[in-house]
């Protein structure tokens, strides 16, 4: 992305669009009663508060009630139907692991296998987006744990630690664009959740040889363990190399979100919170999804920033747009045309 001198004064950013994550799917209702929502009307509620604070994008996982994180896509129909009638103008994002939660001490914790991820394309009502992974990667989300952030919560347990330890994200290729064809195919946009640059990278291979043809939209991934981790190096790295087209939200984990995400208003980019990413205000004191929200709604207006309704953070994803040919994909998002044949030199849109 390019900055010009006037890049940080907020007159000249889009309006902050919020992304909550209050359905926490990594911890056990227990870690936090009052935050980790139950039953379905909980799983409502906390999405209508998560909008009345200020949030725009909601995303979302289902438990059962049992505790464990849902893997019935009938659990997701239905939430998705009761929420598009008590939160009509939010946009509503579909986690692409369904859960990934072990179903038992000791068992592995992995996302769903791919052709039940594939059948996300089908969910109905349909959800406005669904995450996708790319490039198989470890996914260790203890490596940047402190003892702070486990102490009295189901993750200081070992053996559900090794298993988180131990996460891997299956992305290949093949799965990759057949997703991408189906969620397109449908009307559902992929919001891209990356990890590193070499990831970005793919995604433009991906758009160049027109397996996805629309808007990009965005997460830096900062959580360690085969993802990078919440260093400004990694990240602003990976902010000069995402294309100026593009929408970019970061996200890390514990007590390192709030500081990313105080660099992302600051920025211009676009913020992530929730229990899913912390359950941590100030060291050792939990704080609530919604209260994690109305934060960064002070942080913003202190920095002048205006929040996005759920119309402009509608527009700044561009929900509802494709595009018609790799031309006009690589020319809207600001990447460089692909090289026609014989063609020398660097290449740029007229």
């Amino acid at each position: 992305m390019y900055f010009h001198d006037d890049s940080l004064f907020p007159e000249n950013q889009e309006k902050l669009v919020i992304t909550a994550a209050p359905y926490g799917p990594e911890w056990e209702p227990a870690d936090f009663p009052e935050d980790l929502p139950l039953t379905m009307d909980q799983h409502v509620q906390q999405a209508v508060d998560c909008w009345n604070a200020g949030a725009t994008v909601l995303h979302i996982h289902v438990r059962e009630l049992d505790g464990k994180g849902s893997k019935r896509l009938s659990k997701f129909n239905e939430l998705l139907g009761r929420l598009r009638e008590a939160v009509p103008e939010m946009i509503l994002q579909i986690g692409g692991s369904i859960s990934f939660a072990p179903e038992d001490d000791g068992q592995s914790a992995k996302w769903l296998e791919d052709d039940a991820r594939h059948m996300l394309a089908d969910l109905d009502p349909a959800p406005d987006q669904v995450t996708i992974a790319i490039n198989t990667s470890q996914m260790n989300i203890m490596e940047l744990m402190t003892d702070d952030d486990t102490r009295g919560t189901s993750l200081a347990r070992p053996e559900l630690a090794e298993a988180y330890r131990e996460m891997v994200v299956p992305a290949g290729p093949e799965w990759v664009i057949e997703h991408l064809r189906r969620l397109t195919a449908n009307g559902i946009q992929p919001h891209f959740q990356l990890a590193t640059s070499a990831q970005l990278e793919t995604v433009e291979r991906l758009i160049r040889r027109g397996h996805y043809m629309g808007p990009l939209n965005l997460t830096w991934v900062a959580i360690g363990g085969g993802f990078e981790g919440p260093n400004p190096y990694n990240m602003m790295d990976f902010i000069r190399r995402v294309p100026d087209g593009a929408c970019l939200t970061l996200e890390t984990l514990m007590r390192s979100v709030l500081p990313v995400n105080a660099m992302a208003i600051a920025l211009g980019l676009h913020s992530r919170c929730g229990n899913e990413d912390t359950i941590w205000g100030r060291r050792r004191e939990k704080m609530t999804s919604v209260q994690q929200v109305e934060q960064l709604v002070r942080i913003a207006q202190e920095l002048d920033r205006p929040i996005a309704t759920g119309k402009d953070a509608r527009e700044t994803y561009k929900i509802g747009e494709q595009y018609s040919s790799v031309d006009e994909t690589l020319a809207k998002l600001g990447f460089a045309p692909n090289r026609q044949p014989g063609q020398v030199g660097f290449t740029f849109h007229a």
